[in-house]
Protein backbone atom coordinates (compact mmCIF):
# COMPACT_ATOMS: atom_id res chain seq x y z
CA UNK A 1 0.00 0.00 0.00
CA UNK A 2 1.16 3.20 -0.99
CA UNK A 3 -0.06 6.75 0.55
CA UNK A 4 0.40 9.12 -2.57
CA UNK A 5 3.47 10.95 -1.55
CA UNK A 6 6.08 10.92 -3.97
CA UNK A 7 9.50 10.72 -2.00
CA UNK A 8 11.58 11.20 -4.91
CA UNK A 9 12.07 11.59 -8.84
CA UNK A 10 14.07 8.62 -10.76
CA UNK A 11 15.67 8.45 -14.09
CA UNK A 12 15.08 6.09 -16.32
CA UNK A 13 18.45 4.06 -17.35
CA UNK A 14 17.52 1.38 -19.33
CA UNK A 15 14.58 -0.14 -21.05
CA UNK A 16 14.54 -4.11 -22.12
CA UNK A 17 12.06 -5.27 -24.39
CA UNK A 18 11.02 -8.73 -24.54
CA UNK A 19 8.10 -10.42 -25.48
CA UNK A 20 5.06 -8.74 -23.81
CA UNK A 21 7.10 -7.47 -20.87
CA UNK A 22 9.55 -4.90 -19.99
CA UNK A 23 12.64 -4.88 -17.80
CA UNK A 24 12.86 -1.31 -16.24
CA UNK A 25 16.08 0.06 -14.99
CA UNK A 26 15.49 2.97 -13.04
CA UNK A 27 18.17 5.41 -11.41
CA UNK A 28 17.35 6.75 -7.48
CA UNK A 29 19.01 7.63 -4.27
CA UNK A 30 15.87 7.21 -1.45
CA UNK A 31 14.15 4.78 -1.93
CA UNK A 32 17.06 2.29 -2.68
CA UNK A 33 18.38 3.05 0.97
CA UNK A 34 16.58 0.32 2.39
CA UNK A 35 15.63 -1.92 -0.90
CA UNK A 36 15.39 -5.61 -0.55
CA UNK A 37 15.04 -8.10 -2.86
CA UNK A 38 10.56 -8.34 -3.21
CA UNK A 39 9.76 -4.99 -1.91
CA UNK A 40 7.30 -2.74 -3.64
CA UNK A 41 8.00 0.82 -5.74
CA UNK A 42 5.40 3.26 -7.18
CA UNK A 43 6.53 3.74 -10.38
CA UNK A 44 4.54 6.34 -12.12
CA UNK A 45 1.73 5.06 -9.24
CA UNK A 46 2.18 1.56 -10.76
CA UNK A 47 3.11 -0.90 -7.89
CA UNK A 48 6.06 -2.79 -9.33
CA UNK A 49 8.77 -5.20 -7.53
CA UNK A 50 11.79 -4.79 -7.43
CA UNK A 51 13.96 -7.99 -8.89
CA UNK A 52 17.60 -6.14 -8.94
CA UNK A 53 19.28 -3.07 -7.10
CA UNK A 54 23.10 -1.67 -6.67
CA UNK A 55 24.14 1.31 -4.96
CA UNK A 56 22.37 3.92 -7.07
CA UNK A 57 19.82 2.10 -9.37
CA UNK A 58 16.78 -0.39 -9.36
CA UNK A 59 15.30 -3.02 -11.81
CA UNK A 60 11.96 -3.83 -12.16
CA UNK A 61 10.04 -6.43 -14.44
CA UNK A 62 6.81 -5.37 -16.24
CA UNK A 63 4.26 -7.27 -17.15
CA UNK A 64 1.71 -6.70 -19.90
CA UNK A 65 -1.48 -5.92 -18.04
CA UNK A 66 0.81 -2.85 -16.88
CA UNK A 67 2.24 -1.98 -20.76
CA UNK A 68 -1.31 -1.51 -21.75
CA UNK A 69 -3.18 -0.50 -19.10
CA UNK A 70 -0.80 2.67 -18.08
CA UNK A 71 1.45 5.20 -19.66
CA UNK A 72 4.38 3.10 -19.50
CA UNK A 73 5.30 2.77 -23.09
CA UNK A 74 5.82 5.94 -23.55
CA UNK A 75 8.67 5.73 -21.14
CA UNK A 76 12.54 6.25 -22.75
CA UNK A 77 15.77 6.34 -21.43
CA UNK A 78 16.30 9.41 -19.72
CA UNK A 79 12.48 9.66 -18.58
CA UNK A 80 11.33 10.86 -15.38
CA UNK A 81 9.21 8.52 -12.90
CA UNK A 82 7.77 9.64 -9.99
CA UNK A 83 9.06 6.81 -7.17
CA UNK A 84 7.35 5.90 -3.33
CA UNK A 85 8.32 3.06 -1.44
CA UNK A 86 5.75 0.90 -0.10
CA UNK A 87 3.98 2.53 3.66
CA UNK A 88 5.87 1.05 6.62
CA UNK A 89 3.26 0.16 9.62
CA UNK A 90 4.57 2.75 11.50
CA UNK A 91 4.66 5.80 9.13
CA UNK A 92 2.63 9.04 8.61
CA UNK A 93 -0.30 8.62 6.13
CA UNK A 94 -0.03 11.92 4.68
CA UNK A 95 -1.96 11.27 1.49
CA UNK A 96 -4.80 8.66 1.10
CA UNK A 97 -5.16 4.94 0.65
CA UNK A 98 -3.14 4.15 -2.93
CA UNK A 99 -2.70 0.31 -3.98
CA UNK A 100 -0.75 1.12 -6.98
CA UNK A 101 -2.59 -0.80 -9.40
CA UNK A 102 -3.86 1.76 -11.99
CA UNK A 103 -7.42 2.18 -13.30
CA UNK A 104 -6.46 3.50 -16.37
CA UNK A 105 -5.09 6.80 -18.55
CA UNK A 106 -6.25 9.99 -18.24
CA UNK A 107 -4.92 13.07 -21.33
CA UNK A 108 -4.03 16.86 -19.62
CA UNK A 109 -6.46 18.94 -22.10
CA UNK A 110 -5.27 22.32 -20.64
CA UNK A 111 -2.66 24.05 -17.92
CA UNK A 112 -3.92 26.95 -16.26
CA UNK A 113 -2.27 29.41 -13.27
CA UNK A 114 -4.26 30.26 -10.31
CA UNK A 115 -2.83 32.52 -7.98
CA UNK A 116 0.35 30.14 -7.16
CA UNK A 117 -1.67 26.70 -7.79
CA UNK A 118 -1.58 25.31 -11.92
CA UNK A 119 -4.69 24.09 -12.83
CA UNK A 120 -4.69 20.63 -14.63
CA UNK A 121 -7.38 19.74 -16.57
CA UNK A 122 -7.74 15.93 -17.42
CA UNK A 123 -9.98 13.84 -19.93
CA UNK A 124 -10.53 10.60 -19.10
CA UNK A 125 -13.09 7.27 -19.66
CA UNK A 126 -16.30 7.10 -18.52
CA UNK A 127 -15.61 4.17 -16.56
CA UNK A 128 -13.00 6.42 -14.48
CA UNK A 129 -15.11 9.72 -13.92
CA UNK A 130 -17.50 7.96 -12.26
CA UNK A 131 -16.22 7.35 -9.37
CA UNK A 132 -14.12 10.84 -9.50
CA UNK A 133 -16.10 13.03 -6.83
CA UNK A 134 -15.45 16.88 -5.97
CA UNK A 135 -13.09 17.55 -3.09
CA UNK A 136 -12.84 13.64 -3.46
CA UNK A 137 -9.68 11.70 -3.66
CA UNK A 138 -7.94 10.67 -7.33
CA UNK A 139 -4.11 9.69 -7.97
CA UNK A 140 -2.16 11.06 -10.75
CA UNK A 141 0.92 9.56 -11.74
CA UNK A 142 1.37 8.19 -8.18
CA UNK A 143 0.60 11.61 -6.68
CA UNK A 144 -2.25 11.95 -3.91
CA UNK A 145 -4.33 15.01 -5.38
CA UNK A 146 -7.48 16.26 -4.23
CA UNK A 147 -9.94 16.77 -7.23
CA UNK A 148 -11.15 20.58 -7.81
CA UNK A 149 -14.10 19.98 -10.27
CA UNK A 150 -15.94 17.02 -12.25
CA UNK A 151 -17.72 16.97 -15.67
CA UNK A 152 -19.27 14.58 -18.17
CA UNK A 153 -15.93 13.95 -19.34
CA UNK A 154 -13.61 15.22 -17.49
CA UNK A 155 -11.91 16.76 -14.12
CA UNK A 156 -9.47 19.10 -12.53
CA UNK A 157 -7.23 19.25 -9.89
CA UNK A 158 -5.40 22.19 -8.71
CA UNK A 159 -1.45 21.48 -7.63
CA UNK A 160 1.06 23.64 -5.20
CA UNK A 161 4.22 24.35 -5.86
CA UNK A 162 5.86 22.22 -3.69
CA UNK A 163 3.79 19.61 -5.60
CA UNK A 164 4.83 20.76 -8.73
CA UNK A 165 8.60 20.93 -7.72
CA UNK A 166 9.21 17.40 -6.28
CA UNK A 167 7.00 15.63 -9.01
CA UNK A 168 6.95 15.13 -12.63
CA UNK A 169 3.47 16.95 -13.20
CA UNK A 170 5.37 20.00 -13.91
CA UNK A 171 7.08 18.62 -16.84
CA UNK A 172 3.76 16.99 -18.24
CA UNK A 173 2.46 19.35 -21.67
CA UNK A 174 -1.49 19.09 -23.39
CA UNK A 175 -1.65 15.72 -24.90
CA UNK A 176 0.35 14.23 -22.90
CA UNK A 177 -1.02 10.69 -20.85
CA UNK A 178 -0.84 10.27 -17.11
CA UNK A 179 -1.54 6.91 -15.08
CA UNK A 180 -4.81 7.57 -12.99
CA UNK A 181 -6.10 5.64 -10.14
CA UNK A 182 -9.70 6.03 -8.66
CA UNK A 183 -10.21 5.94 -4.55
CA UNK A 184 -10.58 2.60 -3.68
CA UNK A 185 -13.98 3.26 -1.09
CA UNK A 186 -16.42 4.35 -4.20
CA UNK A 187 -15.20 0.80 -6.01
CA UNK A 188 -15.97 -0.99 -2.95
CA UNK A 189 -19.27 0.22 -1.70
CA UNK A 190 -20.36 -0.49 -5.68
CA UNK A 191 -19.35 -3.64 -5.51
CA UNK A 192 -21.52 -4.11 -2.26
CA UNK A 193 -24.14 -2.58 -4.07
CA UNK A 194 -24.38 -4.64 -7.44
CA UNK A 195 -23.99 -7.99 -5.31
CA UNK A 196 -26.67 -10.43 -6.32
CA UNK A 197 -27.05 -12.54 -2.69
CA UNK A 198 -29.89 -11.48 -1.29
CA UNK A 199 -28.77 -12.68 2.28
CA UNK A 200 -26.12 -9.41 2.58
CA UNK A 201 -26.58 -7.40 5.54
CA UNK A 202 -25.00 -4.05 3.58
CA UNK A 203 -27.79 -2.35 2.56
CA UNK A 204 -28.86 1.14 0.94
CA UNK A 205 -30.66 1.72 4.58
CA UNK A 206 -27.31 -0.09 6.53
CA UNK A 207 -25.44 2.62 4.72
CA UNK A 208 -27.36 5.66 5.35
CA UNK A 209 -27.80 5.04 8.70
CA UNK A 210 -24.02 4.31 9.51
CA UNK A 211 -23.54 7.80 7.62
CA UNK A 212 -21.70 6.59 4.15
Amino acid sequence: MFTGIIEEVGTVKSIEKNHRSLLLKISAKKVISDLSIGDSIAVNGICLTATSFNHNSFSVDVMNESIVSTSLSTLKNGSLVNLERAMPINGRFGGHIVSGHIDGTGEITSTSKCGIATIYTIKTSPEILKYIIKKGSITIDGISLTVLSVSKDNFEVSIIPHTSKNTILNLKKVGDVVNLENDLIGKYVEKLFLRSDDSSSITRDFLYKHGY
